[in-house]
């Protein structure tokens, strides 16, 4: 899909005829290629104000596009769902579908594994008792109304997937255990008619980014995605003279294909466009911007902020286990996913974090032995080949008889040896690193290369101060763990919006797993149809008014 070209990069008028909006809603067919490649050949019409633009395409922006095409969950009725209380109460309304249900006394008593009371309950309807390893049967019964379906647009950067296709040739898997999965589309039965076996419920992230751009080509959903566009401003416009109501500019640039170089090739340019939305989701996630630990040397050549420059090292033969000892910084799941990969080549590794093995908000706490158990296993090597304090100052992992460092604990974990409640105090160019504890005794370690992975922040560069004000501490950037966008915890509403209409989803409210970040997708689809079905009644009692009446208009409703 082409987005309308501004002729610079400022603003175009609020009522500019090339606000676009897609010509066919849900056309019967879905060319891959043509919709999500050859984007300037989609048919377009003009339009007014979209009611809904979401920028980002990965797995938020994937899910709430599928509930928003018509797509539509009910009880089913031969259904049962192992929690009692929860099933008595779905089973008060069974005609009504879970989107004009009262979510927030749904949700009521449910316990689970996030914090976001919907995405517990979303989580519990679409996979039963799967913290505890069951396979039960959904209740819920998918029903395709495209009378439901509300016009919208997302925006991304690559193709639909988001984040998933960086991490393409990934040498590592993920679980599965269907929690990667979107509704509608069962991912192992995906994954078994790809090859031939899926072995130990796993998969490659190459193979989790494919799924997803399946995904959007199997559901019909390609014809609402503009692809290769990058947001650089939402604002507020003001409801005009005419009496039109106040929404949501998004400005941006897209990248198209220019002029034929005549060897197959073509010239890249990228072209301005501008929407009016009354509705804008941010579902961006949060893997933009490395977290950094702002400690002296931290900018020198060995010192990296990726895992997938550790992979490249890993390529390239620069890491064997001859290698001086990689440093890995952080205790999150891409810094197990380092240790892993370290230790599969037998080079030393040296894992500092800053909490306690045994802390209860480390994720290793948190994930079923069962589901994860290479994750398991670096959580084993955390506890049990810790850095033991000495008098000496530095440390080898390397056995050598004429050093006087001493040697990591005996364990079956060789060459590894980790620093609980240690900090990076600094980085120096001859690779030595300093660590100090929280008891305030340092240690060197020299090592090849160092990894800090500690976390990422969002790129909203698009929003003013960059979203500070919209989070949990205004005064502190925005992050998935420590600063998660403030939401209604029921409708995903961003509370400290400039206007109404302003949601967020996913990593930046806290939702940092694919089966939780649903539920977001969940609560701001229903909510919309709440607000949509408040238009419908008080565009009904407008017109049984002579206009003398109190009674909201459309548009008041929409911007409450």
């Amino acid at each position: 899909m082409v987005l309308s070209a501004a002729p610079g990069l400022h603003p175009l008028p609020a009522r500019d005829p090339r606000q676009l909006l897609p010509a066919k809603f849900n056309p019967p067919g879905f060319n891959r290629k043509q919709t999500l490649m050859d984007l300037h050949d989609k048919e377009m019409v003009p339009g007014d104000i979209l009611p809904v633009v979401i920028i980002g395409n990965g797995p938020s922006g994937i899910c709430l596009s599928h509930l928003l095409s018509g797509h539509t969950p009910y009880l089913s009725p031969e259904a049962w769902h192992p929690n009692p209380l929860l099933h008595g109460k779905l089973s008060e309304q069974p005609h009504l579908p879970l989107m004009e249900q009262d979510l927030e006394y749904l949700c009521e008593g449910l316990e689970g594994r996030s914090s976001n009371p919907v995405a517990v309950l979303f989580d519990s309807l679409l996979l039963p008792d799967s913290d505890f390893g069951l396979d039960h049967t959904s209740p819920l019964e998918w029903r395709y109304e495209p009378e439901r379906a509300v016009p919208h647009l997302v925006l991304g950067k690559g193709p639909p997937g988001g984040a998933w296709h960086a991490m393409e040739g990934s040498m590592l898997t993920l679980s599965l255990a269907n929690w990667m999965e979107l509704p509608g589309l069962k991912l192992k039965d995906w994954m078994r008619d790809k090859r031939r076996n899926v072995r130990n419920d796993r998969a490659t992230p190459a193979e989790i980014a494919s799924y997803y751009q399946h995904y959007v080509s199997q559901m019909s959903l390609g014809q609402n995605f503009a692809c290769g566009t990058t947001v650089t401003a939402v604002t507020r416009e003001h409801g005009g003279r005419d009496g039109s109501p106040p929404c949501w500019r998004v400005s941006g640039l897209q990248q198209r294909e220019g002029e034929d170089l005549g060897d197959g090739s073509a010239v890249s340019e990228e072209v301005p466009f501008s929407l009016l939305a009354r509705n804008v989701v941010l579902a961006t996630g949060t893997h933009d911007i490395p977290a950094r630990l702002g400690v002296p040397g931290e900018s020198l050549p060995f010192v990296c902020h990726s895992f997938w420059e550790l992979e490249a090292a890993i390529s390239g033969g620069e890491l064997d286990q001859s290698s001086d000892p990689v440093l890995v910084v952080g205790a999150g799941l891409t810094a197990a996913d380092a240790v892993l990969a370290a230790h599969h080549l037998n080079t030393p590794v040296y894992h500092a974090f800053r909490r306690s093995v045994a802390d209860p908000g480390l994720i290793f706490n948190q994930l079923p032995k069962l589901l994860y158990p290479e994750y398991h296993k670096v959580h084993q090597m955390m506890t049990q080949q810790q850095h033991q304090p000495t008098q000496e100052r530095t440390q080898n992992l390397h056995p050598d008889p004429s050093s006087s460092s001493p040697s990591p604990p005996s364990s079956s974990y060789t060459g590894y040896l980790s620093f609980p409640r240690h900090r990076v105090v600094a980085f120096r160019p001859d690779r030595k690193c300093v660590l100090e504890s929280d008891s305030g005794e340092q240690t060197v370690v020299r090592v090849s290369k160092a990894l800090v992975l500690i976390g990422s922040h969002p790129n909203l560069s698009f929003l003013r101060d960059t979203g500070r004000s919209l989070g949990a501490n205004p005064d502190d950037p925005i992050s998935c763990r420590r600063n998660p966008i403030d939401v209604d915890p029921f409708t995903n509403r961003v509370l400290a919006a400039d206007g109404p209409g302003l949601y967020a989803m996913g990593p930046l409210v806290g939702e940092n797993f694919v089966r939780f970040l649903k539920g977001g997708a969940l609560a701001i689809a229903s909510d919309l149809a709440k607000r949509r079905r408040e238009e419908r009644e008080a565009a009904g009692a407008d017109r049984q008014l002579d206009g003398r009446g109190t009674s909201r208009t459309a548009a008041e409703v929409l911007d409450s």
